[in-house]
């Protein structure tokens, strides 16, 4: 209990623990077994609408407001309310699984009889510090990709002093513990000591992130011992989860304002009713009344029908084999793909493949391409012919034979430097599981493949270095060197993608500190040239990705001092990132430049007509990323995010308010101009000219941001959402080599970018054109019904009386109508293959013109005319009793219904044939069986009609004044739609006719 604290854990001594820690167990869900409901209930009444229903249904508790039955209001409740609650119970089971899977596995426990045995494939259960493992180099690798998102296997090591013991056993019988620090959220840093008591002198080992394996990582390779240090909800991945947030969309907003509109008239309408009265007797009873009566101005099933819709919606998507891997996350957006007004992309992994390709070797005077690396090799092996067939000292050399080994020796140290400075671990594979040591026993180059932090050393390795042995452990026959101290200066990536290595040459003894990273990190390490920045730039514009590789040579006593400084940074506790990078940037300066590399980012398949697609679409394209410029603008104009034709403003570089002023009115002046900004210059705009530099982006065809950091991709979205009010869409590397945490963390998830298109111009519209359809038929067919409330009431002097009852008012919401209205969402106005040949049809979507105020408000007029058409034109034509009216009108607004979804699809289904005859069905059934029944079990006059005049909805009579009735409903819109799509055609019907 209590806020994190630090601890001390004692190896193999339980009762030494100073405070209790939480149960190893996994909790996902949102409820527990005594929550559940309360908590769905809560959930689903916190809003006005669901509590608005909620007090119609108790008001007729209240005997003077009872209009009805109780099932008539309760029935349609309780439906909407079982619908959720289902829906949420079997998202909590499936969650209850999936924490019951993954907290009832086994693990040993380490005793004195045995060893705890953590497998290759087996996932860690707690956060761990890492103490032994059965792997002959020792250390082992980890897949982190369902915690930091990144498929590059990590290396982690195991604590040094009990990696030497015998025996797993031996760990028991030492007097040891470990202090780390208090639980925190960052999965990238720790900071901890070992300490081993009963030796003399007492040792201590400072423990960083490669001594340790967190929860839910899988060990990729051996066996390993490790210590429990953090438990439950102090594991570093919990700590890191959030709830999941439910997002509501913007057609979910528009359907709510519509729904104010609507509850707007019926308080306007229940007035005007208690006015027209003269607000006699007590009058704000009959309001409430009124209230009652018109409550189905507000149709309450309108939200289980768009959730129902959304489902289909995302199962449709998922099932799509064009676009196949494709996972919907988030079910309640779908609509919001329709809409998109931005994309916002990332450029490694998602425009391009993040399958680097090696181009260039640059050592200043000469450069080395692809086709050229032979003569590389002939380079390097030269040296070795030479040194092994002449003396130290010859004489007489020819300049060409000078010249040539100058040449040979400067790529020899380039090569010797990459060759030694990276993070490329051979593993050997077999039928995809991975078995280290039964591998590397048979040495089989087959099974053998690369893991790195990054895939830029990987191409450099598969170009530079043959036979790939250069980079094994076991081959130093041509760099025989021995790295010093493997916790000093380790072969791993440091901060902003630097490398570096500490080794000695073990033939003359030199030391020497290699180190490899970007352009921006190393042009200030190194020592002045005058090639650096210059051929930096020019790769940079051939969309080359560069690392600069440098050497610094140091003697036995300034790697005695840098030693000592280092592992006393170490061993702190705190501040020690800060100050091992503090004594690390002591050897960082004035280094020796060897070479230049040059790598490509192949581009994602179809990228270009995709990006050509979206454009016809109406949608403008930024792409942030954080590569140099140069780079930036090259992949922009061959992705052909900037076509050739439009020109390209390159903001400089600005620092102040001043710059940033100057050049914004530089770029006013321009019109139809790609923009290219750095990240630097971009946030000074922001600081100072947010509002006016979003104003100039916002009207740009596209715009690339470089040198951009997370941090501002997250801003410029935010930004563009706030400013524009428009709907963003920005895209990640999904499955990218990069890592899946994009993925994970995504609404939609699809495996190539080209997907995207179909996504948005067939899925996206279609998902938006059928909810806007749906839901203004539902409140349509709301509207109608009262409307004709309406109208009888107003016939009969205002009267507080139901036209319908019971059984009716649920049925036609239900049994008579649902299949068909809901089948609108399997309706299409073209083809998917029209779609996406003709993507100027989604940008009649970007208006909003499927769910607008205008659209709106013709359904409004539609309901008005057909439910006064319906029930005056029953009361005009009912003879000598009442029913008639109550049979004549009811059966002619379920054939209204039916008939005006026939008007409304676009494109007939099979499924929409069956719900049409289906209901009708249902209806003749019920008309010709059902009264029978309705009078046994009592529901009395609210089927009078069906229970008492079954012999008058037979005759020709009942048949002539329904169908009359009916046709002057719908045949007068039929001509409509007709004369509209004759002279003035939508795009869509163009395309279909």
């Amino acid at each position: 209990e209590g806020p994190p604290r630090p601890r001390t854990v004692w190896l193999g001594h339980p009762e030494k623990r100073e405070q209790r820690y939480p149960r190893n167990v996994i909790n996902n869900q949102k409820y527990n077994f005594f929550t559940f409901l309360p908590g769905v209930l809560f959930n689903q009444f916190k809003y006005f609408f669901n509590l608005y229903f909620l007090l119609l249904a108790c008001s007729q508790f209240v005997v003077e407001m009872r209009l009805g039955a109780l099932y008539t209001y309760w029935v349609p409740l309780g439906f909407v309310l079982a619908v959720t609650v289902i829906r949420e119970a079997a998202e909590e089971i499936r969650c209850y699984m999936r924490d019951k899977e993954v907290n009832s596995q086994i693990y040993s426990k380490l005793t004195a009889r045995g060893g705890l045995r953590f497998c290759t494939n087996q996932r860690v259960p707690a956060d761990m510090i890492f103490l032994r493992t059965s792997e002959k180099n020792g250390s082992c690798f980890l897949r982190t990709d369902q915690l930091d998102g990144e498929t590059d296997w990590k290396l982690r090591l195991p604590v040094s002093c009990t990696q030497r013991l015998p025996t797993a056993s031996d760990l028991l019988q030492i007097r040891s513990y470990v202090y780390a620090e208090e639980p925190n959220i960052d999965i990238h840093n720790f900071v901890g000591t070992f300490t081993r008591e009963d030796s003399d002198p007492p040792v201590n080992e400072s423990l960083s992130i490669e001594n340790t394996l967190w929860a839910s990582t899988v060990i990729a390779s051996g066996t390993v011992v490790g210590v429990v240090l953090y438990t439950g909800r102090e594991l570093r991945s919990v700590m890191n989860t959030s709830n999941p947030r439910s997002k509501i969309g913007l057609f979910d907003l528009e359907v709510n304002c519509l729904t104010k509109i609507l509850f707007g008239a019926l308080v306007v309408v229940s007035l005007v009713m208690v006015a027209l009265q003269h607000f006699a007797g007590r009058w704000y009873l009959q309001i409430i009344r009124f209230l009652l009566l018109f409550s189905n101005i507000i149709p309450i099933s309108l939200r289980v029908n768009l959730d129902m819709g959304k489902i289909v919606y995302s199962w449709v998507i998922r099932r799509d084999s064009k676009i196949p891997g494709t996972v919907v996350r988030s079910s309640t957006i779908p609509e919001q793909l329709g809409r998109i007004s931005y994309l916002l992309t990332d450029k490694t992994g998602t425009l391009t493949q993040n399958e680097m390709v090696f181009k260039r070797l640059h050592l200043g005077t000469v450069a080395y391409g692809l086709d050229s690396m032979d003569e590389v090799q002939s380079h390097i092996f030269s040296i070795y012919t030479q040194q092994a067939q002449e003396p130290p000292a010859v004489k007489g050399l020819s300049v060409a034979t000078k010249v040539r080994r100058t040449m040979s020796s400067r790529v020899h140290e380039a090569v010797k430097a990459i060759a030694l400075c990276h993070n490329v671990t051979p593993v050997y594979e077999s039928n995809g599981v991975t078995d280290q040591a039964e591998a590397e026993r048979h040495y089989e180059d087959s099974c053998r493949v690369y893991q790195a932090s990054s895939p830029d050393e990987v191409s450099t390795k598969h170009a530079l270095l043959n036979p790939p042995d250069l980079f094994h452990s076991e081959s130093p026959d041509l760099f025989p060197v021995s790295q010093l101290n493997p916790q000093i200066c380790p072969t791993v990536p440091a901060e902003a993608g630097v490398c570096l290595c500490c080794l000695q040459d073990e033939s003359t003894g030199e030391i020497t500190f290699y180190m490899k990273g970007a352009d921006v990190v190393m042009a200030g390490i190194v020592q002045y040239n005058d090639w650096l920045e210059e051929e930096c730039g020019n790769m940079a514009r051939e969309g080359l990705r560069v690392l600069v590789v440098a050497k610094k040579s140091l003697t036995e006593e300034q790697y005695q001092d840098f030693e000592a400084r280092y592992v006393q940074a170490k061993l702190s506790v705190h501040d020690r990132s800060l100050k091992v990078a503090t004594v690390i940037e002591s050897l960082e300066m004035e280094m020796e430049l060897l070479c230049l590399t040059g790598v490509e980012d192949q581009l994602q398949t179809d990228v270009r007509p995709t990006l050509e697609t979206l454009r016809n679409a109406g949608i403008k394209v930024w792409m942030l990323t954080g590569d140099k410029l140069e780079t930036a603008t090259c992949t922009a104009k061959n992705a052909h995010l900037v076509t050739r034709t439009q020109d390209i403003h390159i903001f400089r570089l600005v620092t102040n308010r001043g710059e940033a002023h100057l050049e914004l009115n530089a770029f006013r002046r321009k019109h139809d101009c790609a923009l290219v900004i750095s990240g630097d210059s971009l946030e000074v705009c922001l600081k100072y000219y947010e509002y006016e530099f979003m104003e100039l982006a916002c009207q740009c065809p596209a715009v690339v941001c470089c040198r951009c950091a997370p941090t501002q991709k997250a801003q410029i979205v935010r930004l563009l959402q706030e400013r524009t009010g428009k709907l963003t869409c920005a895209v990640g590397d999904d499955n990218s080599l990069e890592g899946k945490q994009a993925s994970l963390a995504a609404d939609f998830s699809i495996t190539q970018f080209k997907h995207l298109g179909r996504l948005l111009m067939v899925h996206g519209r279609n998902s938006y054109k059928r909810s806007a359809a749906l839901s203004q038929f539902v409140i349509h067919r709301s509207l109608c019904i009262s409307t004709m409330q309406a109208v009888f009431s107003s016939v009969f002097y205002f009267a507080s009386v139901p036209l319908y009852q019971g059984f009716l008012i649920i049925g036609y919401s239900t049994i008579y109508t649902m299949f068909p209205v809901f089948s609108l969402v399997l309706d299409k106005d073209v083809k998917s293959e029209v779609a996406m040949l003709y993507p100027e049809l989604y940008k009649d979507l970007l208006k909003g013109r499927p769910l607008s105020y205008k659209t709106f408000l013709i359904w409004v007029l539609i309901s008005i005319y057909q439910g006064s058409i319906i029930m005056y034109g029953a009361l005009l034509l009912f003879e000598s009793e009442f029913v008639h009216i109550v049979a004549i009108s009811f059966t002619s607004l379920i054939l209204t219904e039916l008939l005006m979804v026939a008007l409304t699809i676009q494109t007939w289904h099979w499924l929409m044939i069956v719900a049409e005859l289906l209901s009708l069905s249902c209806y003749i059934a019920s008309l010709v069986f059902l009264h029978e029944f309705i009078g046994e079990v009592g529901f009395g006059r609210a089927c009078s009609f069906l229970h008492t005049d079954v012999y008058f909805i037979a005759t020709l009579s009942f048949l002539w004044k329904v169908t009359v009735i009916t046709l002057v409903s719908c045949l007068p819109l039929y001509v409509l739609k007709y004369l509209r799509r004759r002279f003035s055609p939508p795009s869509y019907s163009k395309l279909t006719s």
